[in-house]
């Protein structure tokens, strides 16, 4: 059973001006508590995947919670993209931009073989700052980071279309208007 945007999309929650005035948070917890709707993002990003994946990347932290079943359907195995300093011993990191400042993500040194395809998620797709930090460190590490997946896209503010522009092939399952 394929999931549609319109099935998903009811099962995400909208939370105005959280976590500040202007913002229309969504809530992607509505959608975990429920196992159907759960399984039919899973399988709609599965089914989304283009070739074989050796490692789904999961970016800390909602994107653990996709990345560990896509993983287990392609048979694949899961990758964590943390935040500095949660990994230990010996990682490599990349910076990135917030909107005040900079943040950096990091993966073990000796997560991967060069040459691994790894599939990239994460629940939602804001201006992409992360993501494409995340595809940086990952093929700094020398892996083929190709495609990206996400539950949720904010169009309006460019993430999936500047992952697109690096190259990725971008999959999204629901999209909404707005912050």
């Amino acid at each position: 059973m394929t999931a549609s945007a319109d099935d998903l999309a009811a099962l995400i929650h909208t939370i105005p001006d959280f976590p500040k005035p202007g913002i229309m948070f969504r809530d992607i917890t509505t959608l975990l508590l429920d196992p159907a709707g759960l399984a039919r993002a899973v399988e709609a990003i599965v089914d989304a995947v283009e070739g074989p994946v050796d490692l789904v990347a999961g970016i800390e932290a909602r994107g653990f919670l996709f990345a560990s079943p896509v993983a287990l359907a392609l048979g694949a195995g899961v990758l964590l993209v943390r935040k500095d300093g949660k990994l230990p011993g010996a990682t490599i990191a990349e910076d990135y931009a917030l909107e005040y400042g900079t943040d950096r993500i990091a993966i073990h040194a000796d997560a991967f073989a060069p040459g691994a395809r790894v599939l990239l998620i994460d629940d939602l797709i804001a201006t992409g700052g992360t993501a494409r930090a995340a595809a940086r460190l990952l093929r700094k590490a020398g892996a083929q980071v190709t495609q990206a997946a996400f539950v949720i896209d904010l169009p309006e503010l460019g993430g999936a279309d500047a992952l697109r522009a690096e190259g990725l092939h971008v999959t999204t399952l629901v999209a909404f208007d707005g912050h």
